[in-house]
């Protein structure tokens, strides 16, 4: 049951991948507009997070429909969504449009094939985080194609699938749709100084 509810929770972690595209696709990396939608959508997280904190009704109708997905830490603590959609306002608002458009995608793309693989393939394990080499290689893989793609930038595309990686198995205690994005952004704005 286990695999089931993180293969469907990372399946819908994938959907997050209309931010970065509508960013690009729709926006036209329109910071402004992008920045306004994210924030709306963020707010309306953060009024539904706190519904659920504080109405026991709301909860248990939050539960139904999402508490096969949670993760523990999240029936106390705000969840996944609520930290991508904080950290993709602040790529939004910090980085280079391209760059925060594929910082976002990163977390999108490299945390749930890191999981999918890790969990189904992953034979050699990290001794103190549980997570595998396969699902690692699978992150890092999956960030690179995308970002050879997307950025056009071989440069730009190894440091931010290498950073993304490293970020998605690091033992931070920070909640990894934070770290993700914002360490992979930053580190592929300082290589973009250089190139």
């Amino acid at each position: 049951m286990k695999n089931l509810s993180e293969t469907l929770r990372k399946s819908i972690h994938l959907s997050s991948l209309v931010i970065p595209l509508s960013y690009r696709y729709i926006l036209n990396y329109n910071k402004n507009h992008a920045f306004i939608l994210v924030l709306i959508a963020l707010i309306i997280s953060l009024i539904v997070e706190m519904r659920r904190f504080w109405q026991k009704s709301f909860r248990r109708t939050f539960y139904l429909m999402f508490g096969n997905i949670l993760r523990k830490h999240e029936l106390k603590s705000f969840t996944g969504a609520t930290y991508l959609l904080l950290s993709s306002l602040l790529c939004i608002a910090f980085f280079n449009p391209e760059i925060a458009a594929a910082s976002i995608a990163f977390l999108s793309i490299g945390d749930t094939f890191a999981a999918l693989i890790g969990i189904n393939f992953g034979r050699r394990k990290f001794i103190r985080n549980g997570k595998s080499l396969e699902g690692s290689l699978a992150c890092f893989v999956s960030c690179l194609i995308f970002g050879l793609f997307w950025l056009k930038n071989p440069w730009l595309a190894v440091s931010g699938a290498l950073i993304a990686t490293v970020a998605e198995l690091a033992l931070i205690k920070l909640d990894d749709n934070i770290v993700i994005p914002l360490s992979s952004g930053l580190i592929m704005s300082i290589v973009r100084l250089f190139i």
